[in-house]
C-alpha cells in the first residue's frame, strides 16, 4: 500500500523523526496515514491511530488537489496534531514529528 518514499531519523527514539514523500497519484490523507503509521510502528492497514478521528481527510485531499478548472493550488501546508506527534503536510512530502 505504501506509494511514497520514506525517510527515518537516525536520532535517540525519543525525536524520531518521519519524512514521507508522496508520489504525484497519491492523496494527501493516505500519505499522511501511511507517514503516521511509519512513526509509530505500525502497519497501515492496522494502526490503532485513526486520521478521521483528528482531522477530515476528504477536505485534507481537497487542499492540496487541482481546483474545479484544472488549475494547480497556491502551494502551503498543513499542520495538526495526534497524541504525541504533530503531523505537516505539504504538497510533495509528510513530516511527523514528536511535539515540542
Amino acid at each position: 500500500m505504501t506509494e511514497g518514499r520514506v525517510n527515518e531519523s537516525n536520532g535517540c527514539s525519543l525525536d524520531r523523526r518521519i519524512q514521507y514523500e508522496r508520489d504525484a497519484n497519491e492523496s494527501a490523507s493516505i500519505a499522511a496515514a501511511t507517514a503516521l503509521a511509519q512513526y509509530y510502528g505500525d502497519d497501515v492497514t492496522a494502526t490503532s491511530t485513526q486520521l478521521y478521528d483528528y482531522i477530515d481527510p476528504d477536505a485534507l485531499d481537497s487542499l492540496f488537489a487541482d481546483t474545479n478548472r484544472g488549475a494547480a493550488r497556491a502551494r502551503g501546508t498543513v499542520e495538526f496534531q495526534i497524541d504525541d506527534a504533530v503531523v505537516t503536510v505539504g504538497p510533495n512530502r509528510v513530516d511527523v514529528r514528536p511535539t515540542d
